[in-house]
């Protein structure tokens, strides 16, 4: 049985035991990526329920920005603290967070209730990934990463049906008391499964400051793109401070990089060019298919006049394509020289494909949609596990937890602006949040989009992926290594 070799002094985990370490991570996996779309079917039933249609947005709006917010501090803290107490810390606060939605008597209670569920959910993830990188090398990462790709993704794509069956057959705070048993199980997996994980602790400083910073300057933006040419004119007074506001803290924010002891997002790793456009690559790509994951159904509602229920089906296509392309691209780049074939290859499938989404447009068949999707699934799949295995042959083993949080956080927060662009180009008043893009196509609204503006959108998303296939183009090739932590200082 072969085994995954591990840094001077520790024992070697064979395939066996690192396997069931990876099966043990996989449920906070589900868990926060699940969340991150559970919402979108059941906003209409909680905004009748709850008498406050207008606050909506914020429900999407306030975890995702917890959750970015902190993902880069978790990473910290796991490589001061281990991986599994910092996990467990994780699941507790999402557990929190769940049972103060599912007793929120109003909407302003249950916003919190999600900031605090953000806080704990930002770990889940990107805790599960920085555990990958302790157990297997970059050059075996990939045969792992599969079990990663196939949970994430499905997770994300089956959120909104699961979220809207429960709303709809039982109560919207079923989705929330739902995260109590997932949590208690995966808190035993946790302190079970993750006893053997080889631990790489060093001393670092948490940059609270920085993430502060980022919190609020998320914040104002959002409250702009929400408010702007909606509640209030884009010129007025309100959100053109909110937008001053905003640009002011993210300038600090950037000082406070170049300033900090130890910064929320370390400048020696992003020093690193391989580090950097890897870090690029997954956040534009990534970026991209979340965008396309929330808008491919509004165009198949709005412009082609499908059911939401088919629209949301469609999806599956996407992600199941992607899910198989990611586990075999895994299992391929160690066993290459010219690992970033494959990945360039794919990125022009997927470009081709978005810009025929843009091409035909409203005049596209059932067909053809579905073969179409399939194609920015099947070319975007190999990029996913390429990032993560060039980020950890990049960096130090007991930088890797901080390296993989900054990843994160640049995907969550470049996701998050790229959204909010699409929203204000599809629905044109700026009210480009997930939430209120959910609440428009779940009949809050009437109007969903014009054919125009979907066009524009898939055109900035073969934009963005166009980026991400540039950031892979220029990378280096370097070997990948065959030990955890062969790399050091």
């Amino acid at each position: 049985m072969d085994a995954t070799v591990a840094p001077a002094g520790a024992r070697l985990l064979t395939h066996r035991e690192a396997r069931a370490i990876v099966l043990g991570v996989l449920l906070p996996v589900f868990m926060g990526s699940v969340d991150t779309t559970i919402l979108a079917s059941a906003l209409p039933t909680i905004g009748r329920d709850l008498g406050n249609v207008q606050a909506l947005p914020w429900l999407v709006t306030a975890y995702l920005i917890s959750a970015t917010a902190v993902t880069p501090l978790y990473g910290k803290i796991s490589d001061i603290r281990g991986r599994r107490p910092t996990l467990a810390v994780a699941i507790a606060i999402y557990m929190v967070g769940s049972l103060i939605c599912a007793f929120a008597p109003d909407m302003l209670v249950l916003i919190g209730g999600r900031i605090v569920h953000g806080m704990g959910g930002g770990g889940l993830t990107s805790l599960a990934m920085i555990v990958l990188g302790d157990i297997a090398a970059p050059k075996d990462r990939g045969r792992y990463y599969a079990y990663f790709a196939l949970t994430y993704s499905t997770a994300g794509a089956t959120g909104p049906v699961l979220g809207g069956f429960l709303a709809d057959h039982l109560h919207w705070s079923m989705i929330f008391w739902l995260n109590i048993p997932l949590g208690l199980i995966a808190m035993a997996l946790t302190l079970t499964l993750l006893r053997r994980l080889p631990r790489h602790e060093r001393p670092h400083r948490l940059d609270i400051l920085g993430a502060l910073l980022i919190v609020v300057a998320s914040v104002c933006f959002m409250l702009a793109l929400n408010l702007g040419g909606l509640s209030l004119p884009w010129g007025s007074g309100p959100i053109v401070a909110l937008l001053g506001l905003a640009a002011a803290l993210g300038a600090c924010f950037v000082a406070r990089l170049m300033t900090a002891p130890e910064p929320l997002i370390p400048v020696a790793i992003l020093a690193n060019p391989e580090a950097r456009l890897a870090i690029t690559a997954h956040a534009l790509g990534w970026g991209s298919i979340i965008g396309l994951n929330i808008f491919l159904p509004m165009f198949l509602q709005g412009a082609v006049g499908a059911t939401a229920t088919d629209a949301g089906l469609s999806l599956m296509i996407m992600m199941g394509s992607l899910n198989l392309s990611a586990g075999a691209a895994g299992q391929l780049l160690g066993r290459v020289q010219r690992y970033k074939t494959v990945p360039m290859i794919g990125l022009v499938i997927a470009i081709g494909a978005v810009l025929a989404l843009a091409r035909l447009g409203a005049a596209i068949t059932p067909w053809g949609f579905e073969l179409t999707v399939a194609l920015i699934g099947i070319g975007f799949g190999p990029l996913a596990p390429l990032s993560t295995v060039v980020l950890q042959n990049s960096v130090p083993i007991h930088q890797f937890g901080t390296a993989m949080g900054t990843m994160n956080f640049c995907r969550t927060l470049f996701a998050t602006m790229l959204v909010a662009v699409f929203g204000a180009i599809v629905l044109g008043n700026g009210s480009a949040d997930p939430g209120e893009i959910a609440a428009q196509t779940s009949g809050l609204h009437p109007a969903v989009g014009s054919a125009e503006g979907f066009t524009r959108v898939f055109l900035a998303a073969a934009a963005a992926l166009s980026a991400a296939l540039l950031s892979v183009f220029v990378l280096e090739e370097k070997p990948l290594h065959t030990e955890i932590g062969a790399r050091t200082e």
